[in-house]
């Protein structure tokens, strides 16, 4: 029996954060960003960490693949494409849908579950889900804790910074926990759900020829790409806007402590 896993990992694009995002009212009643369609994207960044980790897991680990699912617009998910794809090797699950992140988390998780559990080849007893913990869009904070329930995984970890197998096959998973600690998991090995914070790997450079080795599995799962309706679920909006900034300055010395958070708490709530 092999050794090697079976690696699943969710992730999407997200608007690249250097652009204004402004959300508006869309035709449909459902928010969106203004121009949303024209915006450049980008990898999800905690996706992209979970991806990373993947790929270099996968390299240690003989007979191991990984598999990346991702759900969003096909011409945008194909420009993005264009530059991971000389990242790390995969093989591309599209679902041509939305990427917006007023989308409900319960929805965004049955399209990316019904995906996985299509995957031609895929050994379930073998079977690592990653994902990030979070996301620059969809920041339920939950998708990825429902899809691994969805598919009966219910050894989850969530904010994972490091992950090593052991000789014995078992996995040691370092997740963050309040003031700067790590809560030391062992679980007996796969299925598991990873959720990545920011893990220890840097981004991979371009790799010309992991490029051309994609592209030949990316290319016919986009146009195979099953079209999928994402929605807001029971959710209502009754508008949206960007956040307002505002700033309060006054410099004083010699203020007490306590002077100083009776001030701080009666600011925030006024």
């Amino acid at each position: 029996m092999s050794n090697g896993f079976h690696i699943v990992v969710c992730g999407s694009l997200v608007p690249d954060p250097l652009q204004t995002l402004q959300p508006v009212m869309g035709a449909s009643g459902l928010p969106e960003l203004k121009s949303e369609m024209m915006l450049p994207s980008v990898l999800d960044p905690w996706a992209g960490h979970a991806l990373f980790e993947a790929a270099h897991l996968a390299a240690k680990t003989p007979e191991s693949k990984v598999w990346l699912v991702s759900a969003g617009p096909k011409a945008r998910l194909q420009q993005l494409m264009m530059t991971l794809a000389q990242k790390v090797p995969f093989e591309l699950v599209a679902l041509d849908g939305s990427a917006s992140g007023f989308t409900d988390a319960s929805s965004v998780a049955k399209s990316l579950s019904e995906a996985i559990e299509g995957i031609a080849g895929l050994d379930r007893s073998r079977m690592l889900l990653f994902g990030g913990c979070a996301s620059a869009s969809r920041d339920a904070g939950a998708t990825m804790q429902i899809v691994g329930e969805r598919l009966s995984i219910h050894d989850q970890f969530l904010a994972v910074d490091e992950l090593d197998v052991e000789n014995d096959g078992s996995l040691r998973i370092l997740e963050r926990i309040e003031g700067g600690q790590y809560l030391e998991s062992v679980c007996e090995g796969p299925p598991a759900m990873l959720g990545w914070a920011t893990g220890t790997l840097p981004e991979p450079k371009n790799n010309p020829q992991v490029g051309m080795m994609n592209m030949r599995t990316i290319m016919p799962a986009l146009q195979r790409a099953q079209s999928v309706s994402v929605g807001a679920g029971d959710s209502t909006f009754a508008s949206v806007e960007v956040p307002q900034q505002r700033r309060e300055t006054r410099i004083v010395k010699d203020l007490p402590a306590d002077e100083i958070a009776r001030e701080l708490v009666e600011w925030i709530r006024s």
